[in-house]
């Protein structure tokens, strides 16, 4: 952290915005968690981010704007491009404040996410094939032509300082807290949350988060972006191939490393956060912890905020994750057993799992196999064991009574 640099956003302009929000969003709960900081071996703290309205920290950013413009600007209206959680934030508090939106989308966005941002009152335009063209309409059409004020996702200064507030409040319910692990996007989250920390602990460690594949903030660092390689993430999120110039000094200056987190780790974390928290985070909202997951080590014993800044997942990704999840932990099995093709044999093969405590939840019987003999049968068994030790003995336990199985070959393999 270099701290003779002077940030674009200073931590009074943080606190200024503490006083804008101040009864217009929740103050979202600050909790130790007991059981994840067993597992990572950190104590670790949760910000819920998620129990926000739209389900998100964007609206801090987006209200604190909001609540600057001056009366002539507010009746102009607001423009934003956003094909996530940032259009829903504009779009609930500028109708709440009776200010006009135009949220700019991408035409393959999907209509979930339309939908959503129409019915919190934005006027949706869809645009172009991709964000930047979507912005380019935006600054050509909506603020050159008809005047609106652009209220961007992350590079704007009362955007930062709004996204600030979740670090005073995170400081105020755990004051002993050493080190900050903040997802990094465009950046205007783990800008103003840095500024914010240090404004009131100096000492205190804050670390970015990327996604292995858009690690924008690094590729900036380095001064390299074709080190930003895209790809699919659960993190859509954090997919940004190109940090906010305002917010990269910021980083440049107050944030002591950077980590890279893999999918896995991300959807890991995902479904710990389901399983233990009992609470839906996507995939950007937890790259915190999984960068905890990722390298234990380098958190051990160390006091560590984490900000669950998004739930926003689509619920069939939430299910694949949580599915995927019980696949890993050996807690559903993909077995493929080979049976004589006559009367009784299924049975056997239900009756053996049964006794070996394990249960059935899907079977598929194949006669048609290539390497099938005419007279034999190919079970598919999708099971349900307690772990990798117990998946173990059920597999053993087919055995000795004679079945050649096979482990994850089968068409219900999940992995």
């Amino acid at each position: 952290m270099n701290a003779s640099a002077t940030p674009a956003v200073s931590f009074n302009d943080v606190k200024r915005a503490a006083e804008v929000l101040k009864g217009q969003v929740i103050e979202t709960p600050c909790r130790r968690s007991r059981v994840l900081s067993r597992i990572t071996g950190a104590e670790v703290w949760l910000k819920f981010e998620n129990f926000q309205f739209t389900a998100s920290f964007k609206e801090r950013g987006a209200l604190n704007k909001l609540e600057s413009l001056t009366e002539a600007e507010r009746a102009a209206g607001v423009a934003a491009m956003s094909a996530g959680n940032h259009a829903q934030g504009v779009a609930y508090h500028a109708t709440r404040l009776g200010i006009k939106s135009v949220i700019v989308m991408p035409t393959n966005t999907p209509f979930t996410k339309v939908r959503n941002t129409r019915e919190l009152g934005g006027e949706v335009i869809l645009h172009g094939e991709s964000l930047a063209e979507s912005q380019a309409f935006l600054e050509e059409e909506l603020i050159g032509r008809r005047g609106m004020t652009l209220v961007h996702p992350y590079d704007d200064p009362k955007v930062v300082a709004g996204q600030g507030t979740i670090a005073l409040e995170m400081l105020a319910a755990a004051p002993e807290l050493d080190t900050l692990v903040i997802p990094i996007g465009g950046g205007g989250l783990i800008g103003g949350m840095a500024i914010a920390a240090h404004g009131i602990k100096p000492e205190l460690r804050v670390v970015g988060v990327e996604s292995a594949g858009y690690p924008s903030a690094y590729a900036a660092l380095q001064g390299d972006l074709n080190l930003v390689k895209g790809g699919q993430t659960i993190a859509e999120g954090i997919a940004v191939r190109n940090i906010g110039k305002l917010t990269i000094e910021i980083i440049r200056n107050e944030v002591a490393e950077l980590m890279r987190v893999e999918e896995a780790a991300i959807e890991r974390a995902v479904g710990l956060l389901a399983n233990i928290e009992k609470v839906i985070a996507e995939g950007a909202g937890a790259v915190g912890l999984a960068a905890l997951l990722s390298d234990p080590a380098r958190f051990a014993g160390r006091k560590v905020g984490l900000v669950i800044c998004g739930g926003n997942i689509d619920s069939r990704l939430l299910a694949s994750v949580l599915l995927r999840q019980l696949v890993h932990e050996s807690r559903l099995v993909s077995l493929t057993i080979d049976i004589e093709d006559r009367p009784g044999f299924l049975a056997r093969v239900a009756g053996r799992v049964g006794e070996s405590g394990g249960n059935i939840v899907q079977v598929h019987h194949e006669r048609l196999h290539a390497g099938t003999h005419a007279k034999n049968a190919s079970l598919e068994l999708l099971i349900e064991a307690q772990d990798e030790a117990h998946a173990e003995q059920i597999i053993g336990d087919l055995q000795a009574a004679g079945f050649t199985v096979r482990r994850g070959v089968g068409g219900m393999e999940f992995d």
